[in-house]
């Protein structure tokens, strides 16, 4: 606002007229664009979904593009393990590409390149997804091959031990990245003792003895027809995937009799992992939140918004509208942060990771926790409008291309049984500021936090019960 008026200034009388018709040219066309951007979500392709007899579902966006992308999302993840198993489905996962009784790996690599396709798989804690992106012509290929890895995978010996070396590797690549090490101390401390508290990798410990018979009874377990999802998007007919689906999935166990899934309790606790030869603290700090399908997801979704993220490299803190990157870049409070909203079937954490110099890791908090009052007591109309536009145009640019939106169909099939169309989506977005401080009330305040510090610490200024006190006896009413 301050340049335009500088720019303003600097005009005659005429200039000033010639850049007020400008202005208001230009809430013309944002009228225009908003009732673009609604027509555009009601034209969107329709997610069609088939349930075959042994309940796998078949779910398809149709675009017509000449690429495709066909995943496989099942309903299991580290969360169905136990600590004796912990780490198998991540290891499944990197047996899949290692042959079947009908390919070799090469065969599947030479197969994969010779089509111009990608074949990759990543596991979750709550799921498991192997997916391909081929051209559309390749849609039958892609699916048999998929099946194929699924169903027919020899598991051979020589190849469990190969991996297992290539994962304890992995492993040692993880612990660099301290941001993924932050968020699994974040998760141990918060859901101690239940599943959600174990790593997706697992222990090393377990890596070194996981078996064949491990990964068998992982897959007659888990890999049951209700617990996958087929979805594709890009240039697909929904019936040929039916058909499809059928034939090489169609013998899939339709019974899951598994156990019904433990829930996770929160914990609000802190871990410290103090590590002097770092410049550096890497922290996280979060409330309880809620499920993938509670009605509080997306006024917390919204707040996450609000809160944003801000990295030094991007040098323009102080114009973002986000109070607390203002206030990070003004007093050099931190070399970054984001804020999170990861949620699971039942239970979430909602919270802020930050890297920040020893020093400044008291007064960074400190402010955090301003902000997280700030949303539960004094929010603005103004200030949950521009995050609701934010959140609706990060939510489409998201949908850029036929993977994301395959990942969008499969992840939410699981998640709400269905695909939220984007219009409803959109329409449930549409809070005000009033449900933004009910919602933040209801889950920040008076709540105990969880905390995960990873770093050199001496200085740390913060303590848990001191935070603890604060969220309790902070002024309600303080608007600072």
């Amino acid at each position: 606002p301050n340049s335009m008026a500088a720019s303003v200034q600097r005009f005659s009388a005429a200039g000033r007229h010639f850049i007020k018709s400008l202005l208001n040219t230009k809430t013309i066309y944002r009228t225009r664009s908003t009732q673009a951007v609604g027509q555009v979500l009601l034209n969107v392709p329709e997610t069609k979904v088939t349930t075959l007899d042994n309940g796998l579902r078949v779910a398809s966006e149709d675009s017509g593009l000449t690429t495709c992308t066909v995943g496989l999302w099942i309903d299991a993840g580290s969360r169905y393990e136990n600590e004796r198993n912990n780490g198998t489905a991540h290891f499944l996962e990197h047996m899949a590409f290692k042959g079947t009784r009908k390919r070799s790996q090469l065969d599947l690599e030479l197969e994969i390149e010779n089509m111009g396709a990608h074949l990759n798989a990543y596991t979750s804690r709550e799921q498991t997804v192997y997916y391909a992106k081929a051209f559309s012509r390749d849609l039958p290929r892609a699916v048999e091959i998929l099946a194929d890895i699924i169903q027919n995978s020899t598991l051979g010996e020589a190849e469990i031990e190969r991996e297992r070396g290539v994962i304890l590797r992995e492993m040692q690549e993880v612990e660099t990245n301290l941001q993924e090490v932050v968020f699994d101390y974040l998760h141990a401390t918060a859901y101690q003792d239940t599943p959600l508290g174990r790593t997706i990798l697992g222990p090393t410990e377990n890596i070194k003895t996981i078996n064949r018979g491990d990964l068998v009874e992982y897959i007659t377990t888990h890999y049951k027809g209700p617990r996958i999802v087929l979805a594709a998007a890009g240039g697909v007919s929904h019936n040929e995937l039916i058909n499809l689906a059928k034939f090489h999935f169609g013998k899939l166990p339709a019974r899951y009799s598994a156990e019904a899934l433990l829930p996770c309790h929160f914990t609000g606790s802190e871990i410290r992992v103090r590590d002097d030869k770092m410049p550096l603290a890497h922290i996280a700090i979060a409330v309880e939140a809620v499920g993938w399908s509670h009605p509080d997801t997306i006024p917390l979704m919204v707040a996450n918004t609000l809160i944003g993220n801000w990295d030094r490299s991007l040098g323009s803190g102080m114009n973002l509208s986000s109070k607390l990157a203002q206030m990070a870049c003004q007093g050099n409070l931190c070399h970054s942060f984001q804020s999170f909203n990861t949620c699971y079937t039942d239970t979430g954490l909602w919270g802020l990771y930050m890297v920040c110099e020893a020093g400044t890791v008291s007064d960074m908090m400190r402010f955090t926790q301003l902000e997280w009052m700030s949303l539960c007591t004094s929010v603005t109309e103004s200030e949950v409008n521009r995050a609701k536009n934010l959140l609706r145009t990060n939510m489409l640019l998201h949908l850029d291309g036929s993977t994301p939106i395959c990942e969008d169909i499969g992840r939410q099939m699981l998640c709400y049984s269905r695909r939220i169309p984007l219009h409803e989506l959109e329409a449930r977005i549409d809070v005000n500021a009033t449900t933004i401080k009910d919602v933040c009330m209801k889950y920040i305040y008076n709540k105990a936090p969880v905390i995960a510090a990873v770093g050199e610490y001496s200085y740390f200024l913060f303590k848990f019960h001191c935070l603890l006190f604060l969220f309790i006896t902070l002024n309600i009413n303080n608007n600072y």
